[in-house]
């Protein structure tokens, strides 16, 4: 399955992926808890639990464009796994507004 990943941080400032393959589900979510954990996330919501969405955009807003920009490697993995969680063809990560669209 084809997958395409977009990463906004606002209005000209995206990271395009296009993926072919990708992880297992489980591995996934697995590398977004060890990432939300190391970036020391923070997430408030009402019920206490933390969502896969949650996490995602968590994960992109502590790392901040910069790892996006500098660290190519890192941020594919973030795509593949996104990717992978999600299950969709296309995703878009708005990072600035914090909202996850398909």
């Amino acid at each position: 399955m084809q997958h395409h990943v977009i990463v906004s941080f606002g209005k000209d400032c995206e990271y395009d992926f296009k993926l072919a393959g990708g992880v297992a589900a489980d591995e996934a979510r697995e590398w977004f808890d060890r990432e939300f954990d190391t970036l020391e996330c923070d997430v408030s919501t009402p019920t206490g639990k933390i969502l896969a969405v949650d996490r995602i955009l968590s994960v992109a807003k502590y790392a901040g464009e910069e790892r996006f920009r500098d660290q190519s490697t890192w941020a594919e993995q973030f795509a593949k796994n996104t990717a992978a969680v999600l299950g969709r063809d296309l995703i878009r990560v708005d990072v600035e507004h914090y909202s996850i669209g398909y």
